[in-house]
């Protein structure tokens, strides 16, 4: 088990994202249940989302997943990585429920290429997103009704950001997650990611994207008061540099064809000194 704890540590900082997941304001302690959940929220993504097996294989695997999360807290399974994350599941008392909703929303990503409308969007967020944060609250011991609403803010802005920042990578995946009514009233159709092509229609809807974005934050934002010591600056961070994405792409007039905004080393540094001042 511990050595699945290490492997997991070493997966997590192996992996590209937006905001730092193994950093050094995560205390030694938590790192490796830290590392745990990512392992598992990034393999189930994984699944999802890379490669070119058929969805029905996708599902199967997602389900052996669940499967073998259930088996484990039951005491059954002795799969390595499995026993570490119910060991850190039963010693931090986490909720077993955010995992099978990571697991409802990868599954969903599987078989759901298109949004309707804001509510639809968002409510895959509250799966896919937002239960993360949700499992970094109750490890930091911080699990009431106004903070949590604040942590999904944060996830939930995070989650629209990556969209906005992989739109033709997900197009070419066969995934659109503007809504659709938003783009009838900004009259962008898929030709538009089809030819790869940025003209003002679709401009002036990512536009609206990143302002509404930005207003998740400003709310999500009200949670670092109520943080403290290291926790509160993670957070800080991880806000900062979603932001930053949100800037990157004001900065190249909302153009999400032809420029994907990414934050390297050096940027995610200024950020954090930028984010201890501001936060």
């Amino acid at each position: 088990m511990e050595e699945a704890y290490r492997k997991a540590i070493r997966f997590a900082k192996s992996h590209y994202e937006n905001f730092p997941v193994i950093s050094f304001f995560i205390p030694k302690t938590l790192r490796k249940d830290v590392a745990i959940i990512y392992w598992f929220a990034r393999t189930a993504d994984d699944i999802a989302d890379e490669g070119t097996e058929a969805e029905g294989l996708k599902l199967e695997r997602l389900n052996e997943l669940e499967f073998n999360l259930k088996k484990t807290l039951r005491g059954e399974n002795l799969d390595d990585y499995f026993l570490a994350l119910v060991n850190t599941v039963k010693t931090k008392k986490l909720s077993p429920k955010y995992f099978s909703d990571l697991l409802f929303a990868f599954k969903q990503d599987v078989i759901k290429t298109r949004y309707k409308n804001y509510g639809e969007l968002k409510d895959y967020c509250k799966n896919s997103a937002n239960p993360v944060g949700r499992l970094i609250m109750e490890l930091f011991e911080l699990n009431n009704d106004e903070s949590n609403g604040y942590s999904d803010s944060i996830c939930t802005a995070l989650q629209l950001t990556n969209f906005l920042q992989d739109t033709l990578i997900d197009y070419k995946k066969g995934r659109i997650y503007y809504p659709q009514d938003e783009m009838k009233k900004f009259s962008v159709t898929e030709k538009s990611f089809e030819l790869g092509e940025n003209n003002p229609n679709l401009k002036q809807l990512v536009k609206f994207n990143v302002e509404r974005i930005q207003n998740l934050f400003n709310d999500g934002k009200k949670l670092l008061p109520m943080l403290t010591g290291r926790l509160k600056s993670e957070m800080g961070w991880t806000v900062a540099g979603g932001e930053e994405i949100l800037e990157q792409i004001r900065k190249n007039d909302y153009d999400v064809i032809n420029f994907r905004p990414k934050l390297s080393k050096l940027k995610m540094a200024g950020i954090l000194l930028k984010s201890k001042f501001n936060y």
